[in-house]
């Protein structure tokens, strides 16, 4: 599989809650942080997702926002996953963060040049990337 998402993590089915439209699939990674997807019910069929069973989660490089200091705020947003800076790739506008999760997975986000400055982002500081739920694209491998 080729796709364009710079994040492509895999993760067992832990939790699916079905809705009247949409379902929340939660994704138990390698390292045990958990990642919630909201996709649509017709998805959730056609990809035959289901506790136990293996999902992939794509998400694009911009969609992932980081932070450095949350202690005491409470965020809409449902995936929230600590670690720490790997490296930062300077580009003209902006740079490309990699963070190394706990469990050795890597997530890379694209900040702008003064978010990299103002929220102190260098190798081997403590960050957190947040993540919406909506923003988490799911796919299956055909068997």
């Amino acid at each position: 599989m080729k796709v364009s998402a710079r994040n492509v993590l895999e993760g067992r089915v832990t939790e699916v809650v079905e809705g009247a439209i949409n379902a929340e699939v939660a994704l138990e990674l390698d390292g045990g942080e958990t990642l919630v997807a909201v996709i649509t019910l017709q998805s959730l069929k056609r990809l035959e997702i289901k506790v136990g069973s293996t999902a992939i989660a794509m998400i694009k490089a911009p969609w992932v926002t980081l932070m450095t200091d949350h202690e005491g705020l409470r965020l809409s947003a449902r995936n929230c996953l600590s670690g720490k800076v790997e490296s930062v790739s300077d580009g003209a506008v902006n740079a490309e963060v990699a963070l190394t999760l706990k469990g050795g997975e890597r997530l890379y986000a694209i900040v702008t040049r003064p978010s990299v400055e103002a929220l102190g982002l260098t190798e081997g500081v403590a960050a957190t990337a947040v993540i919406k739920a909506s923003h988490i694209l799911l796919a299956t491998r055909e068997e």
